[in-house]
């Protein structure tokens, strides 16, 4: 079993300074245990893939890095600083934004409105009142920077087009250009592939290629083929373990990871030795 504390290999060889660092850190939930003593550190601006199977630990480890909930035991700290009971909000106005699996973008509004909404949450607070918002919506630095990000992400000339008519990849190509448009620190991305057809994905994709090593992004996948195509790193865990990390080759072929993630049973000494 790979130790708790595993760092990536290359990470200890960057200059960039840290964007996470996490130490011992626990999540229990009764007697389960979702998180078990788990160290992990990402340099800014690079992209890291989290992999496991169904139970590992991704979404809570996730969870926790957002702040949805405090850890039961260990630390989080984000570009330095100490935010393991900062709530959540605290950290996104600090740069820290979430993708879920569920696209989170509202039908009733247009494609414009949508990612105007997000630019002024940006600019003027997230308290601000809905109906400033719209008031401002005219207004020539917000209407030319929405313009800018929406033909960015391929919305030309479907800006006044309702959400609710979108396609589910489009629901979610818009939630990236509403998150791009808040020019986050650290974006972490929750199967965002999840419910995509090929063709959606393989758009999606270069979209998430133009913010590598631009950003610091942290995907949690399941389509390993797409995810390896981004992502400069690999983060497996089990059972609430950080078994293996580094890069994409070299880590899905880590024993550990072939044991526990493939399933893939190795032949010991002796078996080897009698084959010859």
């Amino acid at each position: 079993m790979a130790e708790a504390g595993i760092k990536s290999k290359s990470s200890l060889n960057s200059t960039e300074p840290l964007a996470i660092e996490v130490e011992n850190l626990s999540m229990q939930f009764g007697d389960f245990r979702a998180v078990d003593n788990l160290s992990f550190t990402m340099r800014k601006n690079e992209a890291v893939g989290i992999i496991g199977p169904n139970g590992a630990g991704k979404t809570t480890f996730v969870n926790l890095l957002t702040g949805d909930f405090p850890p039961t035991t260990g630390t989080i700290k984000l570009f330095g600083k100490d935010v393991t009971n900062v709530p959540t909000q605290k950290r996104v106005e600090s740069g820290v934004l979430r993708s879920f699996q569920l696209v989170q973008v509202f039908d009733n509004l247009t494609v414009q409105q949508n990612i105007a909404l997000a630019y002024y949450r940006k600019v003027q607070g997230p308290r601000s009142l809905a109906t400033s918002f719209f008031q401002k919506l005219s207004n020539k630095q917000y209407k030319e920077k929405v313009d800018e990000i929406r033909e960015l992400f391929g919305f030309a000339g479907v800006e006044n087009t309702y959400v609710s008519a979108l396609s589910l990849g489009n629901k979610k190509k818009l939630e990236i250009a509403m998150s791009y448009i808040t020019d986050p620190e650290l974006m972490i991305l929750d199967e965002p592939f999840s419910g995509l057809g090929d063709q959606d994905i393989d758009s999606f994709i270069q979209v998430l290629k133009s913010w590598v090593h631009k950003k610091t992004l942290l995907i949690v996948e399941h389509k390993l083929s797409k995810l390896t195509s981004i992502v400069d790193e690999l983060a497996v865990l089990h059972e609430g373990r950080l078994i293996a990390y580094g890069p994409c080759e070299e880590t899905l072929n880590d024993p550990e990871v072939r044991r526990s993630y493939w399933k893939i049973t190795e032949p010991d000494k002796q078996e080897k030795s009698n084959d010859k």
